[in-house]
Parts: structure tokens; C-alpha cells; sequence
């Protein structure tokens, strides 16, 4: 049935309103600390792990102590390099699907948009209701894809930590009788403090006692 252009023009000020495409999902990148675990089958001793490492620390009085800047630790470990880009791979994925969808659903919008002038009120209604539902969709399950991937990850970063690299830590505090250990990024050294800042040791350690990590493989993939 054809209707004429003043009768349309509600129903093609509602497409052009209504008709929406669908969003990039973020998805975000947290920190190496989890609340969860992974299981792990090809991780080393932590005694083996550390047996290089050196009983030399910096002395102050009583108190032996170190610094370990944790974003090195997480940019240049061997097991998190790995771990990030399983993530990446299935993020890339997403997007790759994303990106198809999205030309579909244009392809599809222009398809409505065109039969504006053809399709009765009540036809061009519901062929926006149907494409607004396709979008709905494809957000929802994106978005709950995303989710998984990200959880699947945070429980990898979790294993690592409380599994891995604590105990490798926790031992090399040990073999040096430190004292205290800190954070050191925002560290300043000096002269003197050549055996301060024990960043390189943990990260020979942590790589040692394991360099992979599956992550375990997120829901719709």
C-alpha cells in the first residue's frame, strides 16, 4: 500500500530519530591484581626460580630493604607479555565482528530510509521496531562478551600474582633477610644504591618460575 509523503513524514522524522547504530564496546584494562584463580601446569620451583638471585641488598643500621617497580614488572614479564596478548587477541575479534555488524546494519538502514515512501505506516514501523532490536542485541551480547573476556583475564592476573610472582617475591625477601620492600616507581635513587632497586632480579626470577599462562577462553567465543 502506498501512502502519500505528508502522511509519511511522522513515521520518516521517527526513522531517521529512531534508528540508532550500534557502540564500540570499551573495554577496560585493569591493574595485575585479581580476585580470582587459573590453573597453571608448566610453573618452575620458586627455589629453582631464584637460585640466581644475589643475597646483596642496601644496609641502613639494622634495617635491609628494596625497591620493585611493579609497572616494569608488568610491562616486561614474560607471562603477562603473553597473557596481554591472548586478551588482545580476542578484543581484536570483537572488534573485527563489531565492525562487520555495523555494516550490516547500515546496509539496513538505508534500506529502511529508502522505503520510506513505499511501505505503509504501520510496515515502516515495524521494520525500525525490528532494526532497533537487531542493535539492542548486538550491544547486549558484545557487552557481555567483553565482560567475559575481561574476567577471564583478571583471573589469569590473579593466578599469576598469588601463585607466582608473591612467592617469588616472598623468597627473595627471604634470601636477602630484607626488611622492607616497596613500590618504587615514584623512587628516587641516588649514589649508592646500586643494589636498591631489585626490579630485574624479580622479573629473571618470575620468568624463570613460569612464562605462560592460559587464559582461560571467554563465554561466546
Amino acid at each position: 500500500m502506498v501512502k502519500n509523503t505528508n502522511e509519511n513524514k511522522a513515521v520518516k522524522s521517527y526513522v531517521k530519530t529512531g534508528v540508532v547504530a550500534a557502540a564500540v564496546v570499551a573495554v577496560a584494562v585493569l591493574g595485575i591484581w585479581g580476585v580470582s584463580a587459573l590453573r597453571s601446569d608448566n610453573a618452575a620451583p620458586v627455589s629453582e626460580a631464584i637460585a640466581e638471585v644475589t643475597e646483596n641488598a642496601v644496609n641502613a643500621g639494622e634495617l635491609r630493604f628494596a625497591v620493585i617497580r611493579m609497572d616494569a614488572i608488568q610491562s616486561e614479564s614474560a607471562a603477562l607479555k603473553d597473557l596481554r596478548a591472548q586478551k588482545e587477541k580476542y578484543e581484536n575479534e570483537l572488534r573485527d565482528e563489531l565492525t562487520r555488524d555495523q555494516k550490516e546494519l547500515e546496509k539496513e538502514k538505508k534500506e529502511i530510509e529508502e522505503s520510506q515512501e513505499v511501505l505503509s505506516r504501520e510496515a515502516l514501523q515495524r521494520r525500525v521496531v525490528e532494526y532497533q532490536d537487531k542493535v539492542t542485541k548486538l550491544q547486549r551480547e558484545l557487552t557481555e562478551r567483553a565482560q567475559s573476556v575481561e574476567s577471564s583475564y583478571q583471573k589469569a592476573l590473579t593466578e599469576l600474582q598469588t601463585s607466582h610472582l608473591d612467592p617469588i617475591i616472598e623468597g627473595i625477601i627471604a634470601k636477602k633477610n630484607l626488611s622492607l620492600v616497596v613500590d618504587g616507581r615514584m623512587v628516587r635513587m641516588g649514589a649508592g644504591a646500586e643494589n636498591l632497586d631489585i626490579t630485574d632480579e624479580v622479573i629473571k626470577a618470575f620468568d624463570k618460575k613460569i612464562s605462560k599462562i592460559k587464559m582461560e577462553k571467554p563465554k561466546g567465543f
